[in-house]
């Protein structure tokens, strides 16, 4: 009998929605050890393995657009606009391409974050299309104008062919979707001690002085890492290949090492709206510092998560780029609520994966 093969499409927006999904393959991964998987997606290879211990097939294939940006707080609207056209057209095209390519390799389960496409190739196939997430992509449409709404209904009507929807917390009402199960928050889990860490990148201050800088996979421009010299009993972490050289700033440019492998010696994360960020931080209750994004629906809806759930502070662009960082010298918010998050939703997910495909 041959052995269970899924086919795992992500959405093709900055990193947060590959590496929260390759966190679920890891752990599926675990829990069936037989299995294929088939992960089709722009992510870099290189970061799937960041978060996928052992071996897996890797499509570097398009079906959506995400958001056009120019890093991680600046959009194009435009230009996604012209993307999404583009795409449509060549829709069914795409959809040929994949039915054939899944069932040349058996795929029994396409599962996805959370590109519109994946339902229409499952239906093709004839099996099911189960995905993950805390936003659909109509959702943020529907903020971009009048422009949008035709694609919005398009994805709307997609999502209504989605047979299993996992809903993450911090998460729109996402009530397009036919069947909604709640799960816990999902995303990657530190995998190198500690000690180790400190004494690889010389780590020499104590937590309740090491702050994390990260702002996904993209960054964004103009960081003004100057500040840092502002605060030198602290030190600051960064992934920012771009950062320049200072005193009291880390930069870490191994790939095999990502933000959440820091969290646990950090006092906070500095850092924009992004659930992966968010999700990794509250797993590890640590505090995040984060600045407002305007004009992106989902931001509002996490940020007011990340305040109700997790030590916190925000700040606004104004005060990120243009002060000299005074807000850390301010105290931190308690959360809003005195209840806690679930943080099994890897697991969860993982295991009505490998209920389904060992049945």
């Amino acid at each position: 009998m041959p052995q269970p093969t899924i086919y795992i499409a992500i959405t093709d927006h900055g990193f947060g929605h590959a590496a929260r999904t390759a966190a679920i393959a890891r752990q599926l991964q675990q829990l069936l050890p037989s299995i294929d998987i088939i992960i089709a997606t722009t992510a870099p290879r290189w970061l799937l393995e960041c978060y996928i211990d052992r071996d897996f097939g890797y499509r570097q294939r398009s079906f959506d657009v995400g958001v056009v940006q120019t890093d991680s707080l600046n959009m194009n609207l435009d230009a996604t606009l012209i993307r999404w056209h583009d795409l449509i057209a060549k829709k069914d095209e795409i959809i040929a391409e994949e039915v054939a390519f899944c069932q040349a390799h058996n795929v029994c389960l396409v599962f996805a974050d959370a590109p519109p496409l994946a339902t229409l190739i499952a239906d093709k196939i004839g099996v099911p299309c189960w995905m993950s997430g805390n936003f659909g992509w109509d959702f943020i449409y529907r903020d971009f104008g009048r422009e949008f709404t035709p694609i919005a209904d398009w994805i709307g009507e997609c999502y209504g062919l989605c047979d299993r929807l996992f809903r993450v917390p911090l998460h729109e009402s996402m009530d397009r979707f036919p069947a909604i199960e709640d799960v816990g928050l999902t995303g990657g889990d530190p995998k190198y001690p500690l000690a180790d860490i400190r004494a690889k990148f010389q780590l020499t201050q104590p937590k309740s002085q090491t702050i994390l800088l990260t702002f996904g996979g993209l960054s964004i421009d103009a960081i003004p890492y100057q500040n840092v010299q502002k605060f030198p009993d602290y030190q600051f972490i960064t992934l920012d290949a771009r950062a320049p050289d200072l005193p009291n700033l880390i930069k870490v440019r191994d790939r095999a090492y990502r933000p959440v492998d820091f969290m646990p010696l950090c006092d906070r994360v500095v850092s924009k709206p992004g659930y992966a960020t968010y999700a990794e931080a509250l797993k590890l209750e640590i505090p995040i510092v984060s600045l407002t994004r305007a004009g992106f629906a989902e931001s509002a809806i996490i940020l007011n998560g990340m305040q109700d759930y997790g030590y916190h502070q925000v700040i606004s662009p104004e005060q990120f780029f243009t002060t000299d960082w005074d807000f850390l010298n301010q105290p931190l918010q308690p959360p809003r609520l005195n209840s806690k998050l679930a943080t099994d939703g890897n697991n969860a997910i993982a295991s009505a994966i490998a209920a389904y495909l060992a049945e």
